[in-house]
């Protein structure tokens, strides 16, 4: 796992220890935002903020964020990452915290449609840590201090491309946004009940492999600006917080 560590801060009426880790499926996804936090936050103290690449999909996510918890054990985690968007409302450069998080390829497809574990009885839907088939993030109303658009997301193994499929996912689970690694981020905090914040940025809408009409940059651009803002606030917030 690769990892960068910067400075620490208390908080003005209490002295505590605070340890923000900020996880990205690539590098170039978090160094923008790690230059932005030395050159706009000051950080001395006792709060510490790192940077880590968990790589990308749900398996080498899932094994990363778990190590990442059980190694330096993290009062809150920061998902930070650029998505495709199904919702044509929100715009390019847009960023969203995630709200519910769907498994979108667990289960199989029969006679063209897609059957999840939950609707093959193989999951109950609100078996922990799942409620009503979703992963919630139960920390949100805490934690969502930007008061970013809260959206639903499915995680795919496979970058979403067809119509069919495009449809069924909107249908099927009432998602916004799609990504590789959110319900690796939602399954292991909620089974370890480390709190947890998932902020997308989006660069493309879903289906458009056009890749002059994506704008990662802006995307980049605005979700380290997000990103640096929620750690100031985290950093100057209430130590019962969490």
């Amino acid at each position: 796992m690769e990892t960068k560590a910067i400075g620490r801060q208390v908080y003005n009426h209490d002295i505590c220890n605070m340890k923000i880790a900020v996880v990205a499926a690539t590098g170039f996804e978090w160094t923008t935002i790690q230059k932005q936090v030395n050159q706009l936050l000051s950080l001395p103290g006792n709060v510490q903020v790192t940077f880590h690449t968990t790589g990308i999909g749900i398996l080498t996510s899932t094994y990363q964020i778990t190590t990442l918890i059980n190694q330096h054990h993290p009062d809150i985690i920061v998902q930070a990452g650029i998505a495709g968007s199904f919702d044509e409302s929100l715009q390019i450069g847009d960023v969203v915290v995630v709200k519910n998080e769907y498994n979108g390829d667990l289960g199989v497809t029969e006679n063209a449609e897609f059957k999840d574990v939950f609707d093959l009885n193989l999951v109950r839907a609100n078996e922990f840590p799942y409620d009503e088939r979703a992963l919630p993030n139960t920390w949100l109303s805490r934690l969502n201090l930007l008061h970013l658009k809260d959206v639903n997301a499915v995680t795919v193994n496979e970058i979403t491309t067809g119509l069919d499929r495009i449809s069924s996912l909107k249908q099927k689970y009432m998602c916004s946004v799609e990504s590789m690694e959110g319900a690796a981020l939602h399954y292991v905090c909620l089974q370890t009940q480390t709190p947890f914040l998932q902020l997308r940025a989006i660069s493309n809408y879903i289906g458009e492999r056009d890749k002059s009409k994506w704008n990662i940059k802006l995307a980049l651009d605005e979700l380290a600006r997000s990103t640096t803002k929620l750690i100031g606030l985290l950093t100057t917030s209430e130590p019962n917080l969490f």
